[in-house]
């Protein structure tokens, strides 16, 4: 009886000395997930900020590119409409809408990059060139912050799949929920074609 005591005793002791360490991991990785989203969130309003300026800019030197102006303008409202919150990062189908609004602004910035091609003046215009080269400094750090958001999810969903913290959630976190992640558009997928 005494060494069946002494091998429940050492069971117990290597389970709190696997799971104590990871008790709180869970609500550490969760606000890992939150601040990487916060912060893609911050890249996507900067892009929407500056996309005022580099539509007036080219209004000035493109005014029959009305369509594709629209467009833009259209993208950017829907886009400032929607802040990637915990409600949005925890609902599938909210998620999925935020991520094509913002698929849809990109699609239209590359549209109206397109239509610069045919404005010299434009091309060669400071304050054009001052905003474009903000715009892709940003889309620079949308992708960092993506991939900051996708590694921070990455982390928190193995968590809660994987042994010892599957059991730790359930036991001290059960409202906890597998994060949504982002997926490539069919449009980002689509191989690029090249032409000389």
């Amino acid at each position: 009886m005494k060494i069946i005591g002494i091998i429940v005793g050492l069971f117990l002791l290597i389970s709190a000395i696997i799971i104590l360490p990871r008790v709180n991991n869970v609500p550490k990785l969760d606000e890992e997930v939150k601040t990487a989203a916060s912060q893609l969130d911050n890249q996507y309003k900067r892009r929407a900020d500056l996309i005022p300026n580099l539509v007036a800019t080219v209004k000035g030197y493109a005014s029959h590119e009305k369509d594709v102006l629209t467009q833009v303008t259209e993208a950017r409202a829907k886009v400032g409409q929607m802040t990637l919150t915990p409600e949005v990062l925890n609902n599938p189908e909210a998620f999925k809408a935020y991520e094509r609004a913002q698929n849809d602004l990109s699609s239209a910035l590359s549209r109206l990059m397109v239509v610069t091609e045919n404005y010299p003046d434009l091309k060669a215009n400071e304050n054009f060139l001052s905003l474009q080269a903000q715009l892709e400094g940003t889309e620079n750090r949308i992708a960092v912050a993506r991939r900051d958001y996708i590694e921070a999810v990455k982390k928190y969903n193995l968590e809660l799949r994987t042994i010892p913290g599957k059991w730790v959630a359930a036991f001290l976190y059960p409202d906890a929920e597998i994060k949504q992640n982002f997926s490539a558009s069919p449009t980002e997928q689509a191989t690029p074609k090249v032409a000389f």
